[in-house]
């Protein structure tokens, strides 16, 4: 049994998939599951985001199809096929265990896991042969204190850059030493962006701990 698991974010840039096209023009980020790839090369997706302009933009991609959407609490889900084959499926092929995904401003980030040196390698080799892909962070995953906060909560990276960010300028302080408005502005996102993040991050984080 290979006893070495390491954490690894990728950052993509230049990727024209419909998710990165969409979100060049989205005003809040879309945070996606894995992309899980069929048999027959085409692609099932799985994301959301607040920005329900999103779903428009994507019914409009050719690429598209079967586009359905559910609504609650201001967030929408999205459940799709895409004729495009994502970029971090050249990663996969070598063993990448990607846990979420998140695309903004036609920038993707991929953060998953890595099973062993030997796999480790085939798939920076498979990185540095992709077009935009740059290795952002690579750490062991050993006990509770190296696991990554998304990773152990199960906390979108949205989630978690609100809880963090919102925790060191002091907003769960009482009293508090900033408002809502000046984390979401800190995060550059809206402040309804901010709450919902906050909100369910919050659940979730409640949730592992009293279940």
């Amino acid at each position: 049994m290979i006893s070495e698991c390491l954490v690894v974010e990728f950052r993509v840039t230049g990727d024209d998939c419909p998710l990165a096209a969409a979100s060049r023009s989205a005003e809040e980020p879309i945070e996606a599951a894995p992309p899980l790839r069929r048999a027959d090369g085409n692609t099932l997706l799985r994301f959301s985001t607040v920005d329900d302009a999103v779903g428009d933009t994507l019914d409009a991609d050719d690429r598209i199809r079967y586009l359905h959407r559910t609504s609650a609490d201001s967030r929408h889900t999205f459940r799709c096929l895409s004729k495009d084959r994502c970029v971090v499926h050249e990663l996969i092929d070598e063993g990448f265990l990607v846990d979420s995904v998140q695309y903004r401003d036609g920038i993707e980030r991929h953060v998953g896991a890595v099973v062993g040196q030997e796999v480790l390698h085939g798939v920076l080799e498979a990185a540095g042969e992709a077009v935009g892909v740059k290795l952002e962070r690579i750490s062991p995953l050993g006990d509770d204190g190296d696991v990554s906060v998304e990773t152990r909560w199960n906390l979108t990276p949205g989630q978690a850059a609100a809880l963090e960010t919102a925790y060191e300028m002091g907003y769960f302080e009482v009293p508090k030493r900033v408002t809502s408005a000046e984390v979401a502005a800190e995060l550059d996102i809206s402040k309804s962006a901010f709450l919902e993040r906050l909100r369910r991050g919050q659940a979730r984080l409640l949730g592992g701990v009293f279940t």
